[in-house]
């Protein structure tokens, strides 16, 4: 599956020089986007950017900070969802609204973009890119010429389009922060002194010394105008109902944050206690795949009595395996990036707790390894339900031929994989382990029952 984008925010009264703090918390949002990065700020004259492709590191590689001068502005770090992978395509993206510019970096998947965008062509518009924010820039123009007033712009954008977005605006001086309807992407708020940050999750108030304030309400706009603060309730947001990404705390945000109001290490650690209670299993040892899966491991370890080991090395010097274009070369990146330690794995009864099965090919390559190891019994536990259906809000996993759990029973994939036990965790304890009502999240790759309409 490839990560989310993620996005951060800045408005600051007296500091001068905001890009660095931006930059900071980009690297915190590193994990949610590696294909480019971007940062545009504004100095009371003129708005500056600078974008590239690759880490941020690289992205910004020698670059001099002195540019981006100004005490507001914006950054992205990016995985294509729409759009491919190439520097036309990376956020923020930068043009002008009429006398003013306007940069706009997006988190999200506006599913209904294609229709948009054939709509913009033919009244003339001309892309340079095939993101979504493009599409929501020229629909921000289009409404701004007729009102002249931002926050009714927004609303009537909001108005068109369907999907998933949490979005940060930098038009000229002024900042604005909007969440969609449902709450479907994460999107928070912190303060430090009199400078403000937004950002998709809350580890990046942490790298700045940033105090959490609160998560940006679904259906919610923040916007600083004037150097004041104030908050904006999208008029028809009431009659959205909330439908909060449950992937979010499965895998895509780092543990150390927190996503509308839960911590998500105890959701993980929650994960791995709920997988006790429904899969008792007699074993030596509990190992993670890591990173994503060592606090539901934790917990199951906690919950078991059963000691947790570190018997996967990762190197984190890899690149993620689904980018591989042939199998073959996937296989190969799964033993570059993980390593058994054969000593505590030789001869032993183990219980592997992984996060999630898309295809199936990691998976059948990591079980090869351990085996190699000299596992003596393998008893695989997932700490969520089987996708049984592609995303269609911003999370690229697989087409549903390609998803192994919504083309094969349970003993079939049992069998493919070659282990003693395969369980999955229920949808039942999933929600029990995040604490969010069932009918306020979307579990719509477990249950097919999408939140929004999907334009066959």
């Amino acid at each position: 599956m490839k990560d989310k984008c993620g996005i951060v925010g800045i408005h600051s009264k007296s500091k001068k020089d905001v890009s660095s703090l931006l930059y900071y918390g980009l690297y915190a949002l590193q994990h949610r986007g590696q294909e480019s990065a971007g940062i545009t700020t504004f100095n009371g004259i003129e708005m500056k950017s600078h974008i590239g492709t690759g880490l941020i590191t690289d992205a910004f590689k020698d670059f001099d900070f002195n540019f981006l001068d100004g005490n507001r502005g914006i950054g992205h770090v990016r995985y294509s969802t729409t759009g491919d992978s190439k520097l036309e395509n990376s956020q923020p993206f930068l043009t002008k609204l009429n006398d003013e510019y306007i940069a706009i970096a997006h988190n999200g998947d506006i599913i209904n973009s294609a229709s948009l965008r054939e709509e913009l062509i033919k009244e003339g518009h001309e892309f340079i890119s095939d993101t979504d924010s493009e599409v929501l820039f020229y629909l921000i123009k289009k409404e701004y010429e007729k009102t002249n007033d931002f926050i009714l712009t927004i609303e009537k954008v909001i108005e068109k389009i369907i999907g998933s977005y949490s979005i940060v605006i930098l038009i000229n001086n002024e900042l604005y922060a909007i969440r969609d309807p449902a709450g479907m992407k994460p999107l928070a708020i912190a303060s430090n002194g009199d400078q403000y940050m937004i950002a998709s999750e809350t580890v990046a108030f942490d790298v700045i010394g940033a105090e959490y304030i609160r998560d940006i309400g679904a259906g919610e706009i923040v916007y600083f105008k004037d150097n004041e603060i104030k908050f904006h309730k999208i008029k028809f947001a009431d009659s959205v109902k909330n439908a909060h990404c449950v992937f979010e705390y499965v895998y895509f945000a780092r543990p150390d944050s927190i996503i509308d109001g839960r911590d998500v290490y105890q959701v993980r650690l929650n994960i791995g206690k709920q997988l006790f209670k429904e899969y008792k299993i007699d074993a030596d040892i509990v190992i993670p795949v890591p990173d994503s899966s060592i606090p539901a491991a934790i917990g199951y370890s906690r919950a078991s009595g059963i000691p947790n080991v570190e018997g996967l090395i990762k190197n984190r010097y890899v690149g993620r395996t689904f980018i591989m274009p042939s199998q073959e070369e996937r296989t190969m990146s799964v033993k570059l990036k993980m390593n058994p330690v054969k000593s505590e794995l030789k001869g032993k009864r183990i219980i592997l707790i992984d996060d999630s099965i898309v295809r199936g090919t990691t998976s059948q390559a990591l079980i090869k390894i351990l085996k190699e190891a000299g596992v003596k019994e393998i008893h695989m536990l997932i700490g969520c339900p089987p996708i049984i259906a592609p995303c269609y809000y911003g999370i690229s996993m697989a087409s549903k031929k390609e998803l192994v759990a919504a083309n094969n029973t349970l003993p079939q994939i049992k069998e493919k994989l070659g282990v003693e036990t395969l369980g999955y965790l229920s949808i039942e304890s999933l929600v029990e382990a995040v604490g969010i009502p069932f009918e306020e999240m979307c579990l719509a790759c477990m249950n097919e029952d999408y939140p929004f309409l999907i334009d066959s």
